[in-house]
């Protein structure tokens, strides 16, 4: 039994606050702590979350090129809209799908809530014969405090500085039918979730009156970096391999000093996280969606150099989300030849 994407395609774009709406709603900017904009926020994130993932999820429905009718059940992630009913209730209707439809949502994940989607839709789709699971991860950087740093309060300087908006959707289910138009991917072999030790607070959040602000600690990229090795040993051992040189890598853009330790710490070649540092100079940290992105550039960069495969022309991969907890999602992935016939 595998799991396989079977169509992926990204919505990417940056949604800024505009100065018609600081105009509008000033307690969006003010230059102390004690703003009290939760309540605007909310509003514009409960119409523009469910919006922007349906963008995301039309892209990759089209390209799965199968009915929407054969999506059997939706899996949704965001930390930023947190109304109920949730937006995988608003996105099932807006993009119309059956109302037996089994829904799933994921709050408050942060930036490793796309290795947790995918872990459920993994299971979904091999316990359930004929699924096809759509899944959404959906996030505006709206929600974050827009407020001057402080010398004792750098916060809200590196939640504008780091986090952008944007959404991505792809199908995942188990037997891809090749012949009805399915084209798949990449397979999800297995995965793990791991929860470093004391580390609780290195990667964190709250939600206050003047808006979500994130906690970051300086502690996060050396965390990262010295526990990254134990979860590769625990999901390549079963298959053999221990040269990391070997793999493709599809890693959450968290940052350039996360990036950097975890190749110096592996002894990774120059290249190896191409695909994710060009997510992240180019789109910045979407939370959870931005792994996503960089799969979907793995696969066209795959494609645009010619490659034997989906990853690079390697056959295993692997695919890492981390963030608050800390906790790190662990996937292995196997790539599928590229049919230069069929890829779109």
């Amino acid at each position: 039994m595998y799991t396989a994407g079977a169509g992926s395609k990204i919505k990417k774009r940056h949604l800024h606050l505009t100065e018609e709406i600081m105009n509008e709603f000033p307690c969006m900017g003010n230059e102390c702590m004690t703003g009290t904009s939760l309540d605007v926020r909310q509003e514009i994130m409960a119409v523009e979350i469910p919006k922007l993932a349906k963008e995301a999820s039309l892209k990759a429905i089209e390209e799965w090129g199968q009915p929407k009718s054969n999506i059997t059940h939706l899996v949704v992630t965001t930390l930023s809209c947190l109304d109920l009913p949730g937006v995988d209730h608003h996105l099932s209707k807006l993009l119309g799908l059956k109302a037996t439809v089994r829904r799933f949502g994921l709050y408050n994940h942060g930036c490793y809530a796309g290795g947790s989607a995918l872990r459920l839709a993994k299971d979904i789709a091999e316990n359930n014969a004929g699924a096809r699971v759509l899944v959404v991860s959906s996030e505006m950087s709206s929600i974050n405090i827009f407020t001057g740093p402080s010398e004792d309060y750098l916060e809200p300087l590196v939640c504008q500085a780091l986090f952008s908006d944007g959404a991505s959707a792809l199908i995942v289910g188990s037997d891809p039918d090749t012949s009805s138009g399915e084209n798949p991917i990449f397979e999800i072999v297995s995965a793990y979730q791991t929860l470093f030790p004391d580390s609780d607070y290195d990667i964190s959040g709250v939600w206050r009156q003047v808006g979500a602000i994130a906690r970051l600690s300086k502690h996060v990229p050396d965390l990262v970096a010295s526990n990254i090795e134990e979860c590769l040993k625990e999901a390549f051992t079963p298959f053999g391999i221990s040269d990391w040189n070997s793999l493709f890598w599809i890693v959450h853009p968290g940052g350039p000093r996360v990036l950097s330790q975890i190749e110096l710490k592996l002894g990774l070649k120059e290249n190896k996280m191409e695909a994710t540092y060009k997510i992240l100079s180019e789109y910045g940290n979407v939370l959870g969606a931005c792994l996503y992105f960089a799969m979907d550039e793995m696969r066209k960069k795959s494609i645009k150099e010619a490659q034997s495969t989906t990853g690079e022309g390697l056959e295993w991969g692997v695919a890492f989300g981390f963030g608050p907890g800390l906790t790190v999602e662990t996937l292995v992935l196997r790539s599928f030849p590229i049919n230069m016939a069929t890829e779109k």
